[in-house]
């Protein structure tokens, strides 16, 4: 019954209709500023390096696959696993290894890992070996959030390429055109609102907009933070403001509204105030008293203590210094 599921659903993927963007022809501009992200006009994606390639890594390794193997022999080389979803050792001993065993006339097979900080310690191991036992006849493309959970034996063995997040400028523009596109208001303060609850995520960005639009007839500030459950940052630096000022009852009566009305997760609560502790007109001395309370809430949030006792406690040791 497995065989017959997994032959029907390679057939509706088959037959799906996918759509893949192409770059046609490339503009070179000549700048000393080193430059991260281009835009492809027309589309929604980004490209980066020297040939520019899809920055969403799915599309990015399916890319290379067409590439390599053309339009009709790319899906029978090409192995995509979320690791998030299968990550035991079983995966890269049976599906990986099979797949790598086989081959259909190419010089060599692709094997795509999305999340590959997701698996364990056992099958990275596991996926070392693999690696260097099918090295003539297989090439593995790993992606991750994290690189740090991704073995050094692993790391040694692959070409590391970085993105970083895209600028407010990027975003903002991109924002915008997607708007005019889709026929969607949307104010200054809104555009401003959906970067800085963003950033630098454009696929958050877009999701936001998509949301907010449903909300009104037009995408302003209030409709974005409302949706994206995100602290307009004056609340945060009111709140901020007021625990080092020693008045500890407002400063966590804006916390409680955070928390309950706005309905904020404590997590998101401290990567707000991490992101914003040098905006705030606060002393150096304030500001590494802060980032030192967060840096302790944040551990022990993460450890799994309650979030509202911890930030209160971030609160109250603000309010304590002299």
């Amino acid at each position: 019954m497995e065989t017959v599921e997994l032959l029907d659903k390679a057939s509706r993927i088959a037959n799906a209709d996918l759509l893949y963007d192409e770059v046609e022809t490339v503009e070179r501009v000549d700048t000393d500023e080193r430059v991260y992200d281009l835009t492809v006009p027309g589309t929604r994606n980004y490209v980066a390096g020297e040939n520019p390639t899809v920055m969403h890594n799915t599309t990015a390794a399916t890319a290379i696959a067409r590439q390599v193997y053309g339009d009709d022999n790319w899906r029978g080389n090409f192995l995509e696993l979320n690791a998030s979803d299968q990550r035991g050792i079983d995966v890269v001993r049976d599906r990986i290894k099979g797949f790598a065993r086989s081959s259909f006339g190419g010089d060599f097979r692709i094997v795509f890992l999305d999340e590959a900080d997701s698996l364990t310690d056992d099958a990275q191991s596991a996926l070392r070996r693999t690696m260097e036992q099918f090295s003539d006849n297989t090439r593995f493309i790993l992606s991750c959030n994290y690189s740090s959970k991704i073995i050094d034996p692993i790391q040694s063995r692959c070409a590391v390429f970085r993105f970083s997040p895209l600028s407010d400028e990027a975003v903002a523009a991109q924002t915008r055109e997607i708007a005019a596109a889709e026929g969607i208001e949307v104010t200054d303060a809104g555009v401003d609102a959906l970067v800085y609850a963003a950033d630098g995520d454009m696929r958050r960005a877009i999701n936001s907009l998509q949301a907010a639009a449903t909300t009104g007839d037009v995408v302003d500030e209030e409709a974005v933070y409302a949706i994206t459950a995100t602290a307009r940052p004056e609340e945060i630096e009111s709140m901020v403001t007021n625990a080092l000022e020693g008045d500890f009852s407002r400063a966590r009566a804006t916390l409680d509204t955070l928390l309950t009305e706005t309905g904020m997760a404590g997590g998101d609560v401290i990567d707000q105030l991490h992101r914003s502790v040098w905006e705030f007109d606060l002393s150096e001395r304030e500001a590494v008293a802060l980032m030192e309370r967060i840096g302790e809430a944040d551990y022990r949030i993460a450890e799994g203590a309650n979030e509202q006792v911890q930030l209160e406690s971030l609160l109250a040791s603000l309010s304590l210094e002299e």
